[in-house]
């Protein structure tokens, strides 16, 4: 299928969600381009004096927010002919259809007398003329705000394009600082835009590759704490942690856990040989997948638990391979040219995304579990390490570019190949992950 053919099919599909009689509210596609849909955010109302800021600070985040996925324009309020004064008074439609706004999302916020802050919000359907959805209202402490104005972006995403929001989710990365030659490490933790960055460790020694758990509550990772790699767990709440022992002696790293959160599948390196092994949190049991007299590495399992993906180099390069739980049955899954690695299950289980390697440039990719329908979406100097956003339509990834002076930075990028841009961090960044979506 080609690339046009394949956007068309996605973008399509998301337009179909749609009520019939609300035909005007979609996604136009135009040799292979998405028209974005132009949406009004209204200014928040501020129904308690002590509530004006976040209401404006609200409605901006949503806006930014709906206009980062590429699929949306945002109307100046310059623009408005309407102004919405009441949060519970009639829609003006004349009024919005009169500036192309297809969209209309309205908001009030104000602060109850325990200092919370209780935030509602409306979307409309401007040219079938009624509401999309019910109206909702999130109730959360004041520092929150930021999560309350996802929270409020992520419903509109969903109900707009029929697919699950990714807004109200953290991202656990490297945080890098100093000299390229002796760069400082240590994990950090933001929210999916580049905000509320907070660090979990020190930079006290070299870390790697932070993963969450299912739950989001813990993220695993390697440490080179002791001078050799080896596996932690790391509470994101208390930011406590500990080393996970195994009961083979070897360098253990590329940690991720199973979708029960109680099992970690991981590689050990041991005489000159690498396999993968599982780790049972609770009873410290291990068991040995592969046996291989190759480098098997990157596990990543299936979001139903039932299979996992690895790079190996069995084959005589680095290649992509699907093999049951319990070490059965690998199969290799990919034969383009190049070497590929890094693989990691998309939560919606119907991709894979992995890092491709092939003359002299590096890309990331997403194929079918089965190998069929490669697709590459970005190439550069150094690209690697993909990462899935909780409504698997996103990934986040390293980027590095070439020269003395190259540092990692990371950047996301849509299933289709568009909408690439940076994610704004002071400083280095590498290895992200994704968290869920937020309880």
């Amino acid at each position: 299928m080609s690339a046009k053919r394949i956007l068309t099919a996605i973008f399509l599909a998301l337009a179909s969600v749609l009520p019939a009689q609300a035909a005007p509210l979609r996604i136009e596609i135009t040799e292979g381009v998405i028209e974005p849909l132009p949406v009004a955010v209204a200014p928040f109302i501020a129904e308690t004096p002590d509530a004006r800021q976040y209401a404006a600070d609200i409605a901006k985040v949503v806006g930014q927010n709906l206009v980062g996925t590429g699929l949306f324009r945002e109307i100046p309020q310059t623009a408005f002919i309407s102004q919405i004064t009441n949060f519970d008074a009639g829609v003006q439609y004349a009024d919005w259809k009169a500036i192309n706004a297809q969209a209309l999302v309205t908001g009030a916020v104000s602060v109850a007398s325990d200092g919370r802050i209780v935030v509602k919000f409306r979307l409309f359907d401007v040219f079938s003329e009624a509401p999309l959805g019910d109206g909702l209202q999130f109730v959360g402490d004041a520092a929150t705000w930021r999560r309350m104005a996802h929270k409020v972006s992520d419903q509109v995403y969903s109900r707009i394009t029929g697919e699950g929001g990714y807004f109200d989710s953290r991202v656990v990365y490297v945080a890098e600082s100093g000299p390229k030659d002796a760069r400082q490490k240590r994990i950090a933790i933001m929210d999916y835009d580049g905000a509320n960055v907070q660090f979990l460790t020190d930079a006290a020694s070299i870390v790697l590759a932070p993963r969450f758990s299912p739950q989001g509550d813990r993220v695993i990772y390697t440490s080179y704490e002791t001078g050799f790699p080896a596996i932690y767990e790391l509470n994101v709440n208390t930011v406590t942690r500990r080393r996970l022992d195994v009961p083979i002696d070897g360098m253990t790293f590329a940690p991720r856990f199973a979708p029960d959160g109680q099992t970690v599948v991981y590689s050990l390196a041991e005489g000159g040989n690498t396999d993968i092994y599982t780790l049972d949190l609770r009873t410290g049991a291990s068991r040995r997948l592969t046996s291989s007299p190759s480098i098997e590495t990157a596990p990543s399992y299936s979001p139903d638990g039932s299979r996992i993906v690895f790079e190996s180099d069995r084959s005589g390069t680095q290649q992509l391979y699907v093999m049951g739980t319990d070490g059965s049955n690998p199969q290799r899954i990919s034969f383009g040219p190049g070497r590929y690695g890094t693989p990691v299950w998309s939560p919606r289980g119907d991709l894979i995304a992995f890092t491709k390697q092939n003359e002299g440039r590096f890309h990331i990719g997403v194929m079918r579990t089965d190998g069929s329908e490669e697709r590459l979406l970005t190439a550069s100097f150094l690209d690697e390490g993909p990462t899935w956003a909780p409504n698997g339509r996103v990934l986040m990834f390293t980027r590095e570019s070439a020269g003395a002076e190259g540092a990692p930075a990371l950047y996301s990028v849509d299933i289709s190949g568009r909408n690439l841009k940076r994610v704004p961090l002071n400083g280095p960044a590498s290895d992200p992950a994704w968290s869920p979506l937020l309880p």
